[in-house]
């Protein structure tokens, strides 16, 4: 979902705690290196969710034709549908070009995406902080764990809600095979306002918002406990390998739980999409209600496949990018 950047990383004051400096500068310096910690963490968030993002745009491509694939298949179908029947089809009909479809829009999604994600959850925790109770406790692993959870799910609906109509975008795009209804990014935003209304743009933006909270709140909470638990046990490890596994594993815990709130979101989303009709009729339990009836319990779950193989790499990939790029625009910044 974007679970879909669902990934944070918490590097307390803006930089890396290794960077930390006993002695306190002045006050305008800190103002100053206050301001260069905001532009790293935009600048090292969003190139990191780009990055994760272009590398598992195949599998991510699958993910999306496999949940929608029950808006309009048979039951026949649907049994015969597999990753390797699909990507062989793509490459087949489509070109092997066709596996990054509608990347360009998810690069300019993921950019604002993870910037946001990231900044508003560095913000949301220091004002969790500074709740009366949560501070008397903030050393303490319950509050900690507290703190990360909330403000990770803030963060996510945050971001989500900013960003929702290129998210919307992006799937239109890649949900197209041989057809192509939507010819770029601008054309499919004026002929989803032209015919659906500029509330077009938010079609599913109800499943996205309980879904993406608890996905990050998860995703944020799981890495922060796996992390500082792994640190304390490997203290000498390096920072890149336990950012990654513990990444992965953040992505591949919070991808299950929500994993059904993301294929509904999907489908909100292609509702009405090309001048078809619509599929459902009824709000978002009673879609839930029409894919266990007519798809059976595992229709909830269809793409989760390929959404593991995605989650592993890119959120490994993208908290490592982040951690990296922090560390480097940090010793940057202290040359300058």
């Amino acid at each position: 979902m974007q679970t879909e950047a669902r990934v944070g990383v918490v590097v307390e004051g803006g930089g890396p705690r290794a960077l930390n400096s006993n002695k306190q500068p002045p006050i305008r310096q800190q103002q100053q290196h206050s301001q260069i910690g905001t532009v790293s963490q935009l600048l090292a968030g969003g190139l990191a969710g780009a990055l994760s993002k272009t590398c598992t745009a195949p599998l991510a491509r699958l993910t999306i034709l496999f949940q929608i694939q029950g808006m309009h298949s048979n039951v026949a179908t649907l049994e015969k549908a597999s990753i390797w029947h699909e990507a062989s089809r793509i490459v087949r009909e489509e070109g092997v070009r066709a596996f990054w479809k509608g990347n360009l829009v998810t690069i300019a999604h993921r950019l604002p995406y993870s910037s946001v994600n990231f900044y508003a959850y560095e913000h949301y925790k220091k004002l969790l902080h500074m709740i009366p109770g949560l501070e008397s406790h903030k050393e303490r692993i319950g509050g900690d764990v507290f703190v990360h959870f909330l403000g990770g799910g803030m963060a996510g609906i945050t971001a989500a809600t900013t960003t929702y109509p290129l998210d919307l975008v992006r799937t239109r795009l890649a949900a197209q095979t041989n057809v192509l209804y939507y010819r770029g990014i601008g054309h499919a935003l004026q002929t989803i306002c032209r015919e659906e209304g500029v509330l077009g743009l938010y079609k599913g933006l109800g499943a996205t918002l309980l879904g993406v909270g608890p996905n990050i709140a998860l995703s944020f909470s799981v890495y922060e406990s796996l992390r500082s638990l792994w640190q304390s046990q490997r203290p000498d490890d390096h920072t890149v390998a336990v950012s990654l596994a513990c990444g992965s594993l953040s992505g591949i815990a919070s991808s299950t739980v929500t994993f059904p709130l993301d294929l509904v979101r999907r489908r909100k989303q292609l509702e009405g999409a090309g001048g078809r009709a619509r599929v459902y009729t009824t709000g978002l339990f009673g879609i839930f209600k029409h894919i266990i009836k007519t798809e059976g319990f595992r229709g909830l779950y269809r793409g989760i496949m390929p959404e593991y193989y995605k989650v592993v790499p890119g959120v490994g990939i993208c908290f490592m990018t982040y951690e990296t790029l922090k560390v480097l625009l940090a010793d940057l910044h202290a040359t300058v």
